[in-house]
């Protein structure tokens, strides 16, 4: 059964679940009623941290333009760009153990595309959540629900993955952030 987490609970993955190597980190999301008149279309991106909590270099920020990385250990499947349909928007498969040493953390970040542009925020947002699956069995291991929290925030950092004495464990997070994507990517040490 799933442990279902709130906001700024931390738990064990690896300790917890003796043997788990593989695993899928699925996020999904809802718009609420809105008559913009623009597509709502909603990102999942991943950066993989140093022990700073910045990015190495650019492959370690991954998204729908840049699917693979730590060596092949992280990828995403892909983008889905209207959010439509029950269960998963977009998954993450990441090997734990293939994952390279230097890579700290995990951080799994939604983001609204063309969010300005649009007039669009996570206000208009719900049922955003972020769950880690086996990828061997499809259990459910983790689930963060991020409730409705937001308003004005055009991207949200919902969890990571960190290292701590040989495990692997999952830090519930939920920070909004403004300025979109590139707010994250310019806080996780890249340039734009």
């Amino acid at each position: 059964m799933a442990i279902n987490l709130s906001k700024g609970q931390k738990v064990d993955l690896t300790k917890t679940n003796p043997g788990l190597t593989n695993i899928v980190v699925g996020l999904g999301w809802d718009t609420n009623k809105y008559d913009g008149g623009n597509d709502f279309d909603l990102d999942s991106s991943v950066f993989l941290l140093n022990g700073a909590g910045k990015c190495s270099s650019e492959s370690d920020f991954i998204f729908y333009n840049n699917t693979t990385g730590a060596n092949g250990a992280v990828e995403h499947t892909g983008d889905n760009r209207t959010g439509q349909g029950d269960g998963d928007d977009e998954q993450v498969k990441i090997n734990l153990v293939n994952v390279p040493s230097s890579i700290e953390k995990i951080a799994f970040t939604i983001t609204i595309h063309d969010a300005e542009a649009r007039s669009q925020n996570f206000g208009q947002v719900n049922n955003s959540y972020v769950r880690i699956l086996s990828e061997t069995t499809g259990e459910e291991l983790i689930r963060y629900d991020l409730g409705e929290d937001f308003s004005i925030e055009t991207a949200v950092v919902v969890g990571e993955l960190y290292r701590h004495s040989g495990e692997w464990k999952f830090n519930a997070i939920g920070s909004g952030y403004q300025g979109g994507l590139v707010s994250l990517v310019k806080d996780f040490g890249l340039d734009v």
